[in-house]
C-alpha cells in the first residue's frame, strides 16, 4: 500500500535573513499561531526585540519561511525560539536556520549553544540531535500544556 501523496508544498530556491520588525510581526504571529498549541504571544516578541535579542526571518521574497530567536549570554546563546511555518517543514529550513544561528553565535565569542524543547517534540529532539546537541538535563513542568497540566523540557546544549 502506498502513503497518501503529500498535498503541494512550495519549495524556495533561494532564501534570506532578515532581521525581525514591527511590520513582519503580523505574518511571524501568524506563522507561530499555527505552529504551535500554545504560542509566543505579541509581547514575547516585542520584548525580544526591545530586549535586543537576535531575532531573524527566513524569507523567500515576501514569504516567511521561518525564524528564530536567541539571547547572547557571557560566552553562550541561549536558543529561545525557533520555528518553521507548517508549509515549509520537512526541506530542511530548520537545519538552515540551526547553521545561521551557530555562524552567528561563534561570531559572538560564544562557546555554547543552549535550548530547552517540549519532551514529546520527538521530531524537533531528532533535528536537534542530528546537528549535534547533546541532551544535559530536564526540567520539570516547564511548557504549559492541556488545561492547567505542564510538560516537561528536555534541555540540550552544543559545544561550538
Amino acid at each position: 500500500m502506498s502513503a497518501l501523496p503529500r498535498p503541494s508544498v512550495p519549495h524556495p530556491s533561494e532564501a534570506r535573513f532578515e532581521p525581525l520588525t514591527v511590520q513582519r510581526l503580523e505574518a511571524l504571529l501568524a506563522v507561530e499561531a499555527a505552529a504551535y498549541t500554545h504560542p509566543w504571544t505579541r509581547g514575547n516578541f516585542i520584548d525580544a526585540m526591545a530586549a535586543g535579542y537576535q531575532a531573524q526571518l527566513l524569507m523567500a521574497g515576501d514569504t516567511l519561511i521561518g525564524y528564530f530567536v536567541a539571547m547572547r549570554g557571557v560566552d553562550e546563546v541561549h536558543l529561545l525560539n525557533i520555528t518553521v511555518a507548517p508549509a515549509f517543514q520537512h526541506q530542511g529550513w530548520a537545519r538552515v536556520m540551526l547553521d545561521a544561528l551557530a555562524l552567528w553565535s561563534r561570531g559572538q565569542q560564544a562557546q555554547w549553544l543552549w535550548l530547552e524543547v517540549r519532551i514529546g517534540n520527538l521530531r524537533a529532539r531528532r533535528i536537534y540531535e542530528a546537528h549535534g546537541y547533546q541532551v544535559v538535563g530536564q526540567r520539570k513542568r516547564y511548557y504549559p500544556a492541556h488545561a492547567d497540566e505542564r510538560e516537561d523540557a528536555i534541555v540540550m546544549s552544543l559545544k561550538l
